[in-house]
């Protein structure tokens, strides 16, 4: 059986540790659109919560509500939401 000779340790210069440096930092560069995209998950999953409300409307109201939404091409729900978020952010 061979065994393996230990290669000699090398000392590097200046030039050659800052070159090792680079290649190890392109390697985490490498692995950061993983995290990048793991990070997005939890911020989409956290900021997706949603509570349900029960709220009452005058049926002359929902009615108008449903026929702008369908205008829209959104559920009349998205289009309630929308405004409430509009309008507690100051956009509306």
């Amino acid at each position: 059986m061979m065994s393996k000779a230990k290669a000699p340790k090398v000392m590097l210069d200046e030039q050659e540790q800052e070159l090792e440096r680079t290649l190890e930092s392109a390697e985490q560069i490498r692995e950061l659109p993983l995290e990048m995209e793991r990070f997005a998950a939890i911020a989409r999953n956290t900021l997706q919560k949603t509570e349900r409300i029960n709220i009452r409307f005058t049926a002359a109201d929902l009615l108008a509500v449903k026929r702008r939404a369908a205008r829209e091409g959104l559920p009349y729900q998205t289009l309630i939401s929308s405004v409430v978020h509009k309008y507690v952010t100051g956009d509306l």
